[in-house]
């Protein structure tokens, strides 16, 4: 196992392999390129292409972007389809001015209606022929951080298979991505955490040749007026999510994980059905706070994907 420091957290990675130093070269190959992505997507550095980018908007022309920030956008905008705009990575204006609430610990609702002029969807135009992006609004800043972290999770996970370690698993910050299991085994071992993530994980798995992520309000959240938003944010209302609570995505991939997690924790169980009703490599398990007492919500197909996936067992509801 070896660890460095990535994208605001610490990134872990893990192989089943019998060469120490082949697996070395691998992992250094895996960092750097999590390290590219990184100055690509980040969203704190000012020199990064998407606030290059960001700082375009409006644009009288079509900008053209690398392929990675390409498959970042396209993706993040089939999850905002999808989610009737609950995954949106426009809210970057938002994000900016909630981390100064949260520092202050107050909020300015005149600001959120400021930000929110450069917060949609439909501000953001992708031209596939020229595999170019146009900003409509001005003030936008686009913001990857529900999808980048997953995203370099699978380039990782890629670099490490082109490097001929097949049996590997990434871990950035608790966002997992695994390739084939250690031999003999089902799979990499992951736990679920519950809505109080120092308390041991709920449910313990096995994870092949897909991804989980999980996405929570424990730690980073405001309160104002008596009233408790935490830092994910609903693009389409401006303010934090108002229910507490924990979402697990189980996905093909670290990327579709990512983002789904962020959207879910934003649609809560009443909107997750509908969300995930055409998205069969998409499964959750969620847990929210109703009045004080933890209501666990499962998707119908979470224990169909973990059999597909070659996992044990599904977690079951409190």
């Amino acid at each position: 196992m070896v660890s460095q420091r990535h994208m605001g957290t610490i990134v872990r990675i893990v192989a089943d392999c019998d060469s120490a130093e082949e697996f070395q070269k691998a992992a250094d190959s895996a960092f750097a390129r999590i390290g590219e992505i990184e100055q690509i997507c980040s969203d704190y550095r000012n020199d990064s292409e998407v606030l290059i980018l960001s700082a375009q908007g409006p644009t009288s022309e079509p900008v053209a972007v690398s392929d990675d920030l390409w498959k970042v956008l396209s993706l993040a905008m089939q999850v905002n389809a999808a989610t009737d705009g609950a995954f949106d990575v426009t809210v970057g204006p938002l994000t900016r001015e909630w981390r100064r609430f949260r520092r202050r610990n107050q909020l300015d609702e005149q600001r959120i209606a400021e930000a929110m002029t450069g917060v949609g969807a439909q501000h953001l135009i992708l031209h596939p022929e020229k595999q170019a992006i146009s900003l409509k609004a001005g003030q936008m800043r686009i913001d990857l951080g529900g999808i980048a972290k997953g995203y370099a999770i699978d380039a990782a996970l890629d670099a490490l298979t082109r490097c001929g370690i097949n049996r590997a698993l990434v871990d950035a910050g608790g966002d997992i991505g695994a390739t084939d299991p250690p031999r003999g085994e089902l799979g990499w071992k992951v736990g679920i955490a519950g809505l109080n993530p120092k308390e041991p994980p709920i449910v313990v798995t096995y994870l092949a040749n897909a991804a989980v992520a999980t996405s929570g309000d424990a730690y980073q959240f405001l309160e104002h007026k008596g009233k408790r938003y935490s830092h994910i944010l609903d693009p389409r209302t401006g303010y934090g999510v108002d229910h507490r609570g924990t979402v697990t995505v189980f996905a093909s991939n670290a990327a579709q994980a990512d983002a789904w997690a962020s959207a879910l924790s934003v649609l809560g169980p009443n909107g997750a059905a509908d969300a995930l009703s055409n998205q069969e490599e998409v499964a959750t398990w969620m847990e929210v706070l109703v009045a004080e007492e933890p209501i666990t919500w499962i998707s119908p197909n979470l224990g169909s994907w973990l059999s597909k996936h070659r996992l044990r067992e599904a977690p079951s509801p409190r």
